[in-house]
């Protein structure tokens, strides 16, 4: 990770907007957003507000946050880069993330790498950077903020990484709502009393995944010294490209980014519609004579139509404003956006036992097919997490999404529908009647007392539903009609969230019905259904 301390003030002065000896600092129209190291001197931090700072630096330059002045500042330095390393990552302006262990075959050790990088951009562009070099995205970001580099290995990034506070997940948000929801992530924590990020990462999965959601998830991975996105071996689902032809050629950014935007938003919704998002975005240009400008961007979360603006708007701003080393060496007469490592990501790691069969391939990519045409909800995966019933132990997630239980498997669970639990549970829970031996209803009172002794159920025949004639009926798991019982159990009474207005009140019975599969039936407000068939 190469890092630019305070690059919206180095971008005002490398665009002469400021002089780097007096005080400056860069504010949203709330507060400040950096402040420089002179200011920083005076007293003056970042969040406070601009009449605070004055008062405190009389001789403070106020800028305005300007998006654009930073990434068109930013090229020239990106450039610079990529004469010692090869596919440069831009994370934000003044960031930049690339993969160390080629160049440091190249030049023979990391300290000779981070040196020549230090001085490369030193020379070429006049700023002072520093380099910072760890195993996941948060430790290199973390590394680089401090100027050094973390050796090898889970144990020394673990170290590295226990006692720095939780707000430094902030740093790993590279747009405005991933950056709210990590702040607003960060505070609760600190309310928690998990102030570092050790503490955060020696949670369990299961808990992380039950009480902070997914946002919870990404965060609690860059804590463990891992990063958000696992690589993959390889990528079934392609790249969503969106491209257009400049005509009139394009010489000036406004024009560019006038057609930036349409092809963004194109773009925006083609990922929409197959229920994708995004983890790099290639922006590139070509020129009247055959020239092509090429600049990726990482993109965290699901980005909008105004985000990928922006970041199309930024670039072409350094490549067109004239400040770029390497600037177009004609108009542009076609612009082309590619997303790159599209997701839900359906794709696996090899097994243990070698490749993924053909067939496992096939149905990974149907899989994608269908969830791209009716949405990320339209194909979804179960996963076992922990409950007292056995309709409260399967979680249905999206396909591509970390299969994560929100409860955990563990824990006692008291309460719980005695063993063994029924190998097939209806989608919904069929009606049923449990009559006794006189044919009136079975009832459980407030006791978990039954009424009488069952002695037999009935099976309603289905409601037709509406076009059935048009498609064949799914099969029931029990036939209708009426069965006697050779044997039943129970009943279990089960109260949750007795405290809720919500609360769920029933009792379950085990029965053995004579031509039927054993069931598992639950009564609440005099009603029974079937929660489950035995095998």
């Amino acid at each position: 990770m190469l890092w630019v301390p305070d690059w919206p003030v180095a971008a005002a002065v490398a665009e002469g907007l400021a002089d780097p000896q007096v005080p400056v600092a860069v504010h949203d129209g709330r507060g400040v957003v950096v402040a420089s190291a002179p200011a920083r001197a005076a007293g003056v931090r970042r969040g406070m507000r601009r009449r605070s700072a004055q008062q405190l630096c009389p001789e403070l330059v106020l800028l305005g946050v300007d998006p654009v002045r930073d990434a068109r500042a930013f090229e020239p330095l990106v450039q610079a880069v990529e004469t010692v390393v090869a596919d440069v990552l831009v994370v934000r302006p003044g960031m930049v993330v690339f993969l160390a262990r080629g160049p440091v075959r190249h030049v023979g050790s990391e300290d000779a790498l981070a040196e020549l990088l230090v001085g490369t951009v030193a020379t070429e562009t006049g700023a002072e950077c520093q380099v910072g070099i760890g195993d996941g995205l948060l430790t290199a970001m973390l590394a680089a903020r401090a100027g050094v580099l973390v050796p090898a290995g889970p144990g020394a990034t673990t170290t590295f990484l226990a006692g720095q506070d939780v707000a430094a997940l902030t740093l790993a948000a590279s747009t405005r709502q991933a950056g709210v929801e990590t702040a607003e992530l960060v505070d609760l924590l600190r309310r928690l009393g998990l102030r570092t990020l050790g503490a955060f990462a020696r949670l369990e999965t299961g808990d992380v995944a039950a009480r902070l959601g997914t946002r919870g998830l990404a965060a609690h991975s860059l804590a463990r010294g891992l990063d958000m996105r696992p690589p993959v071996a390889r990528r079934p689902e392609d790249d969503v490209v969106a491209a257009t032809e400049l005509d009139p050629p394009a010489e000036r950014a406004d024009v560019a980014a006038f057609a930036a935007r349409a092809l963004a938003e194109q773009l925006s919704e083609r990922m929409l519609r197959r229920g994708v998002v995004c983890a790099r975005l290639q922006v590139t240009a070509r020129t009247e004579d055959g020239n092509e400008l090429a600049r990726t961007w990482s993109i965290d979360g699901a980005p909008t139509a105004a985000e990928l603006t922006d970041r199309v708007r930024w670039q072409l701003e350094g490549w067109l404003s004239g400040r770029s080393g390497r600037p177009p060496s004609a108009p542009l007469t076609h612009l082309e956006l590619t997303a790159q490592e599209v997701g839900p990501a359906g794709a696996v790691q090899d097994g243990l036992w070698g490749h993924s069969r053909r067939g496992q391939v096939q149905a990974e990519r149907a899989a994608l097919r269908v969830q791209g045409l009716l949405g990320a909800e339209g194909v979804l995966v179960p996963v076992l997490q922990g409950g007292r019933n056995p309709r409260a132990a399967a979680r249905l997630v999206a396909w591509g999404d970390e299969p994560a239980p929100l409860r955990r498997t563990d824990a006692p669970w008291p309460g719980r529908v005695p063993p063994p639990w029924p190998a097939t549970v209806p989608t919904e829970p069929l009606p049923i009647l449990l009559l006794d031996a006189a044919g009136a209803t079975v009832r459980v009172d407030a006791r978990g007392t039954a009424s009488a002794a069952p002695a037999r159920v009935v099976v309603p025949a289905p409601e037709p539903l509406p076009g059935a004639a048009e498609r064949p009926a799914a099969p029931a798991p029990v036939d209708p009609g009426e069965y006697p019982l050779l044997a039943w159990a129970g009943p279990w009474p089960a109260t949750e969230r007795w405290w809720a207005a919500e609360a769920s009140r029933r009792a379950y019975v085990q029965v053995v019905p004579d031509g039927a599969p054993a069931l598992l039936l639950a009564v609440e407000r005099g009603a029974w259904r079937v929660e489950g068939v035995y095998d």
